[in-house]
């Protein structure tokens, strides 16, 4: 499928930014997967539930509705577009995503989202897991210390406690973690075309990923 184009990579790559670019660009909707973690990880802390305690997250995730529009984020049509940005909710949404039960009942979500085509997936998985079909396959990556650097600059306008120090620790955790599940590792396969953005402007990489789109 050539209009699902699916972004992977670690944490503080630059995905989203890239990926509402590219969609913008394209007139494509724009799917941000971890919004979709978030959100659950969110709710589960809304309502005190265990992660270990899977019948718990089963009924949240047969409960949950989560809408998308634009960059409102809504759970049972509560704005949470801001809450689920905290540096707080993403170490809980990491530590949701590796929970089998959670990509499973969030798997066919993502599928459904995307297959009216012309769409930016952006993720951990849409490549190897939600969407391997997909013939635009891209792999965003940069080094440690500049993902935290990233990540850090975002979270600080909503997070005044924070430090760069605290992110960099963070982002190695995520980094182990996501790499590291058993359910649908984060993976670069051969067939992803693989973009070091380290030293990459954000138009710079969207227009790199216009040219393969091309191609």
């Amino acid at each position: 499928m050539k209009t699902v184009i699916t972004i992977d990579g670690p944490s503080g790559a630059g995905k989203g930014t890239i990926a509402r670019l590219l969609a913008k660009k394209l007139g494509y909707r724009y799917l941000d997967t971890g919004a979709l973690y978030r959100a659950v990880a969110w709710k589960a802390g809304q309502e005190k539930i265990s992660l270990d305690n899977e019948d718990a997250l089963k009924k949240l995730l047969n409960d949950i509705a989560i809408g998308f529009n634009g960059d409102k984020i809504t759970v049972n049509d509560i704005d949470v577009s801001r809450e689920i940005r905290t540096a707080e909710i993403g170490e809980l949404s990491s530590q949701v995503s590796a929970m089998p039960v959670v990509r499973k009942g969030l798997f066919a979500i993502q599928r459904n989202m995307c297959l009216q085509g012309k769409v930016v997936i952006e993720g951990r998985d849409t490549g190897t897991a939600i969407f391997p079909e997909s013939a635009n396959k891209f792999y965003l990556d940069a080094g440690i210390e500049e993902r935290a650097r990233r990540r850090y600059e975002e979270l600080k306008l909503k997070d005044s406690g924070i430090t760069l120090e605290a992110t960099i620790e963070d982002i190695k955790k995520r980094d182990t973690r996501d790499s590291t599940r058993e359910n649908s590792p984060l993976t670069r396969t051969d067939d992803m075309i693989y973009i070091d953005s380290t030293n990459m402007g954000i138009d710079e990489v969207v227009e790199k990923i216009l040219e393969h789109l091309k191609k």
